[in-house]
């Protein structure tokens, strides 16, 4: 369950950090990039979700996950580094708008 738990936060962590990354390489004038990076975030966090989704899976088949503190911790950074994501592509697309 820690290997599960961990992977979620490793791939919640890198998917915000490379969607931040976007932000700062759009805001500099690098659309390509942040484009790129913002795929490489996406990339992530669907790993991410595919480890939540193993989770759900099990629980729905009646093998309950005990709820730690280290499993909010990881869900708390998947739903942020889906929330930064969603921004980035915003921000890429107002940058992009703006650079023209």
């Amino acid at each position: 369950m820690e290997e599960i738990i961990m992977n979620l936060i490793v791939n919640g962590g890198d998917a915000r950090s490379r969607a931040m990354m976007a932000i700062q390489s759009a805001k500099e004038g690098n659309i390509e990039q942040a484009k790129q990076l913002l795929v490489e975030a996406s990339e992530a966090l669907d790993k991410a979700h595919n480890y939540q989704t193993n989770l759900i899976q099990n629980e729905a088949a009646g093998n309950k996950t005990e709820i730690s503190l280290l499993m909010v911790h990881a869900q708390d950074h998947l739903m942020n580094a889906m929330t930064v994501r969603d921004l980035a592509q915003e921000f890429i697309d107002l940058y992009g708008k703006i650079n023209k």
